[in-house]
């Protein structure tokens, strides 16, 4: 697989994305842990569906039990933690904070083996975190001391998550097949502290429940596979950028459904997202014409 299309099959991912703050919202208010349970079910269910089909079922045999260890903190961390930091802070400014996972990973790659920080990643990062803050914060009320619990989760959420996608790079000979694994042990240890620290609540009626199908088989379900694919295989500092698409189409995502009007505000922080991306695409442009 080439470079270029590992990287287009991470986007996949980011697109999904975008629907996770949509179907989250849908799920209320189903507590977070049992949330994550559901999900990844659906999630594990799925690859298992995926990994009859393709024969790669045998390859998990080979799989380094620190290698569940690790995505399963991964996945089980940063779903936990985001779902957990918008119960307890306003979605806008908690998803402000826990959209610094992009400018993380980007930052992070930096210290990977063959990878080298560019100014245009830096420039592009500072310009995508700009326009996510516009969308996210723009005509907010700001942050407030009695949501400091929601904020300080959603700061956990980035940091897990960029941890997580800079350090599946060390793991590119694993194959995107242990995402499997990942999943259903996330569900298992969901559902176990759910029943130790929480009360059942189930997604009500047919919307609650279709928010939450759709969650387990998008945004938290095929969006880990593909990712698995664009950090291992392709170019993760572009794919790192180009994530704060995922706060752009969120919002675009709730204006089709009728929960946010269209602005100007939008437009500028579409012109900033997309003038970030630019600049990261170029950046690893030039640094892929000096590797060669």
């Amino acid at each position: 697989m080439t470079r270029s299309r590992a990287t287009a099959i991470g986007f996949v991912a980011i697109l999904l994305w975008a629907l996770l703050a949509l179907f989250t919202v849908g799920s209320a208010p189903t507590p977070p842990l049992l949330l994550n349970a559901i999900c990844f079910a659906i999630g594990g269910g799925l690859g298992l569906v995926w990994g009859l089909v393709t024969g790669n079922l045998n390859a998990l045999r080979e799989v380094p039990f620190r290698v569940y260890a690790f995505g399963t903190i991964g996945l089980f961390g940063y779903h936990a933690l985001y779902f957990s930091a918008l119960r307890n802070a306003p979605a806008a400014e908690a998803g402000l904070i826990a959209y610094l996972w992009p400018l993380l990973i980007v930052l992070m790659s930096g210290l990977l083996p063959g990878e080298h920080l560019r100014g245009g990643h830096l420039v592009g990062a500072v310009l995508g975190l700009g326009g996510a803050a516009l969308i996210i914060l723009g005509g907010g009320s700001g942050f407030e001391a009695a949501h400091v619990k929601g904020y300080l989760l959603a700061a956990a959420c980035a940091l897990t998550w960029s941890t997580y996608s800079v350090g599946s790079r060390r793991f590119g000979d694993i194959p995107t097949a242990s995402v499997i694994v990942f999943c259903i042990a996330s569900a298992i240890l969901s559902a176990g502290l759910h029943v130790a620290l929480e009360e059942t609540v189930w997604p009500i009626g047919t919307g609650g429940w279709a928010a939450t199908l759709a969650l387990g088989l998008g945004p938290v379900g095929l969006a880990f596979y593909v990712w698995d694919i664009g950090v291992k295989r392709g170019d993760i500092q572009l794919l790192g950028t180009a994530s704060y698409a995922a706060p752009l189409l969120s919002t675009l995502a709730l204006v089709a459904a009728g929960f946010a009007a269209p602005s100007w505000t939008l437009a500028l922080a579409a012109f900033l997202i997309t003038a970030g991306a630019a600049c990261a695409a170029f950046a690893s442009k030039a640094a892929g014409k000096n590797k060669s």
